[in-house]
């Protein structure tokens, strides 16, 4: 009997750290852990293009990961530190929420194994681009500031891919025309605040940057979505033909913007312009066919 009692206590000892674990993941709801994981990924981005736009990045003396005032040079000195301080500050509670995130996934056995691969493949990116971070304090190359972006970009990709899936139930036919109306709202914002003959602002300056930046993750997720949810929800060939069309034009008008940004083309401008253009259409015909679909489904 006192052995079976044994058994039984360090049984119960061993599973309560899970139990309790899997309870909290109960009260807080994966869906929204993962929704405010990804609203601290977009956070940080933003964040880190308002220090390079604002010339932060090289503040706080050029310390990693420490700044230049306070005990052990761990807080700001001056405004130009603390924007780079600040932006530090949200990437470690990113980073956390990635990591808690990917833990919550990996130990609940109903989570999609798809969102699971996701999610843990952001971790595993996080301490690159933490690397990465870095070195645009100590090194600051363009190369490197680039490949920064990009990695941020493909992560917050990612957590907009899992929290789409884990919201897929919640998602409707009528939400690939929302998304598609998103992104025709967004782009000729897009357009613009780009440093081109169209622009609108007369210089690009670190607000402008930072809407732009803004315009461009809100872009990015609503064409994700739009493709996502058209999958699910849509067996018409020529609209999910469209819905990839919009995917790549997507990607191509984030990478040729950017480009605008940092090296100036005449040919490169053009060739964004013509390419937003295209996207600016193909939102037109799929927000058309979607509702026809739709409504052709219905009846």
């Amino acid at each position: 009997m006192v052995l079976i009692l044994a058994r039984t206590s360090v049984s119960t000892h061993s599973h309560t750290p899970g139990l309790r674990f899997r309870s909290l993941i109960a009260r807080v709801g994966f869906p929204h852990l993962l929704a405010a994981t990804l609203a601290l990924v977009a956070a940080t981005i933003l964040l880190g293009v308002a220090a390079k736009a604002t010339g932060a990045g090289l503040a706080c003396e050029a310390n990693w990961p420490q700044c230049d005032a306070g005990p052990y040079n761990l807080l700001p000195a001056n405004l130009p530190s603390f924007y780079e301080w600040f932006h530090r500050f949200v990437a470690m509670f990113a980073g956390f929420a990635i990591i808690g995130s990917a833990v919550a996934a990996w130990r609940s056995p109903s989570i999609d194994k798809r969102v699971t691969a996701l999610v843990v493949a952001g971790m595993i990116l996080t301490p690159i681009q933490v690397v990465l971070g870095r070195e645009t304090v100590t090194q600051y190359t363009m190369d490197i500031l680039s490949l920064h972006f990009w990695t941020a970009v493909l992560i917050f990709s990612m957590f907009v891919v899992a929290t789409a899936l884990v919201w897929s139930a919640s998602l409707r036919a009528g939400h690939v025309s929302a998304a598609l109306g998103l992104g025709l709202l967004t782009l000729p914002a897009h357009v613009a605040l780009s440093p081109t003959d169209l622009s609108l602002v007369s210089s690009y300056s670190p607000t402008v940057q930072l809407l732009q930046y803004g315009v461009t993750l809100a872009l990015l997720a609503s064409v994700i979505v739009a493709v996502l949810v058209g999958r699910w929800r849509f067996d018409d060939t020529a609209l999910l033909g469209l819905l990839s069309v919009s995917a790549v034009l997507a990607l191509v008008v984030t990478y040729l913007g950017r480009q605008a940004v940092m090296t100036y083309s005449p040919l490169l401008d053009d060739l964004y312009l013509v390419t937003a253009l295209a996207l600016l259409v193909v939102f037109g015909v799929g927000i058309w066919r979607s509702r026809s679909s739709a409504g052709a489904r219905n009846a």
